[in-house]
């Protein structure tokens, strides 16, 4: 059980929620405070002129909304919103929303009825999520379309997700005697109002983020290990001159990896031997190429923006994010533009291309090992089978290539691409639910492609017939890979097993110990 109000969610709090279907519980406490906003705006509303209370939104809100309308407002807004398109989004992003945005009405500022906490709390509990469509949000005043499809199933109407199956909220809220909520004051604002969507979505792709960084570091000191690479270029010394944390953390992690491994070679020992100084031309390649020898270059970079994006959306997911913010300590309601998902935004796309950069590593690695003119070890492809009789890796090389190549594509900044809208009421905005949406179709991309890139290495393995040699870390994985798709000479279809594959890399916890 996690209790929601209590103290700020951490990441693996989030993680917990929503990979492992923790239960929630609210704080009383802080279910207290919320009642207490509410009193307040109550209070605070009566005969004045409140935004979103008795005025129209946006650029509307120089219209008076008279007193017998004022709770209609509030159902038109939600059900004028849900305007989306596209996709539905998968139902974990839809909880993963449905969290923030709780999360966010506890901090006790949005002046909503505990009618709303309790029925959220409840759809998370019983794994019953909205209906909601990738394509509606700009950023500005938060996720409004996306946030108005969850507005819309609160209120009892569209459509769910449920083990799996789309059915009319009504029906599955009388199956669990859910009752629908009726709007107090400004709930339907309060709810469209906030960026908890990008937010939801961000976090999951951190958690993911993590997972493809962990197995990135795992592939690149297997290929080291299995073209016999030196050590130095992981080793402490070398690394510690550059004062860069996440190089540091990634070389600490090589070295735990490799530490027991029988192939990974010391320089010294090689090269350093007077005798060597008699060849005209070495037969020991003297510096591997630069996806085998600058893993901890390329891949701290993306560490440190993967934990920086940690701190900002974890930040963001404790925020209070619409507007206006009721302050009933203070007794004043304040507005402004916490709904503005510029710190989401930026984050993702800063994302997206830390883990398009990984991808590009993981496929240059997987040439190197493919093409048999730059290894000079292992068959062209790592055809384990008959030369032009059998293919090997081509085939799985092509989709490789071609995924990178989209995220490549994908990788052009959402934050930088705002377009006015809404009467110009809106002249600058963030598209930061694009933002994470697009990271994480980068991030789904970039499983496929290490998982083609595990594949290969266990061929490469097989060929050489190095496994007893290998770091206890790569036994590991290799023999839990194995059972799952086991070593082939023979052409067939493997699309299916690639998928199980890629099934294993996203939902496997990790196998390394944490750098020093």
């Amino acid at each position: 059980m996690i209790t929601i109000g209590q103290s700020a969610l951490s990441l693996d709090d989030f993680a917990e929620l929503l990979f492992k279907h923790q239960q929630v519980a609210l704080d009383k406490a802080a279910l207290n405070k919320v009642n207490a906003s509410f009193e307040f705006l109550k209070k605070f509303s009566s005969n004045k002129l409140i935004y979103g209370i008795n005025t129209g939104f946006g650029p509307m809100a120089q219209y008076k909304v008279n007193e017998e309308n004022i709770l209609q407002l509030q159902y038109n807004l939600i059900r004028s919103h849900s305007s989306g398109s596209g996709k539905l989004m998968p139902a974990q992003l839809a909880k993963a929303l449905m969290v923030a945005r709780l999360n966010s009405f506890m901090q006790a500022y949005s002046g909503v009825h505990t009618d709303v906490v309790e029925l959220l709390k409840d759809m998370i509990n019983n794994n019953t999520c909205p209906c909601i469509y990738e394509h509606g949000g700009v950023g500005a005043s938060g996720d409004l379309v996306q946030l108005a499809h969850l507005g819309l199933v609160l209120i009892g109407e569209g459509e769910v997700i449920f083990e799996g199956e789309i059915y009319p909220t009504i029906e599955i809220f009388n199956r669990f005697s859910l009752k629908p909520l009726s709007i107090h004051i400004r709930e339907g604002l309060a709810i469209i109002n906030g960026t908890s969507a990008m937010t939801g979505i961000g976090l999951l792709n951190i958690v993911q983020a993590k997972k493809l960084l962990n197995w990135a570091v795992l592939f690149s000191a297997m290929i080291n290990e299995v073209v016999e690479a030196f050590d130095d270029h992981y080793s402490h010394e070398l690394n510690i001159v550059k004062h860069h944390k996440g190089q540091n953390a990634i070389a600490g992690m090589m070295r735990d990896i490799l530490k027991d491994s029988k192939m990974i070679r010391d320089r010294s020992e090689h090269l350093y031997n007077p005798d060597n100084l008699d060849q005209e031309v070495f037969e020991d390649k003297v510096q591997e190429y630069y996806s085998l020898r600058c893993v901890t270059q390329v891949l701290g970079p993306i560490y440190d923006t993967i934990a920086n994006a940690e701190t900002v959306l974890v930040n963001e997911l404790n925020s209070v994010n619409d507007n206006p913010v009721i302050d009933h300590e203070n007794h004043n309601i304040f507005h402004g533009g916490n709904f503005h998902g510029d710190y989401v935004s930026l984050e993702m796309d800063k994302l997206k291309i830390a883990i398009t950069k990984l991808s590009m590593l993981c496929e240059r690695q997987l040439n190197y090992l493919l093409n048999n003119k730059l290894n000079q070890k292992f068959p062209p492809f790592v055809n384990l089978g008959v030369l032009g009789l059998n293919f090997g890796m081509q085939g799985m090389q092509f989709t490789a290539t071609s995924t990178v190549a989209e995220n490549q594509t994908l990788s052009f900044p959402m934050y930088v691409h705002s377009i006015p809208n809404n009467n110009d009421n809106q002249d600058i905005v963030s598209m930061g639910c694009n933002a994470a949406l697009m990271t994480k179709r980068v991030i789904d991309n970039s499983f496929e492609v290490l998982s083609i890139h595990l594949i290969t290495i266990l061929q490469a393995i097989d060929y050489i017939e190095c496994r007893d040699k290998l770091a206890s870390v790569s036994q590991s994985v290799y023999n839990k890979v194995r059972v799952i798709f086991p070593k082939f000479i023979e052409d067939k279809a493997r699309y299916k097993e690639m998928a199980i594959v890629k099934d294993f890399l996203e939902n496997s916890d990790s196998f390394i110990p944490k750098g020093k």
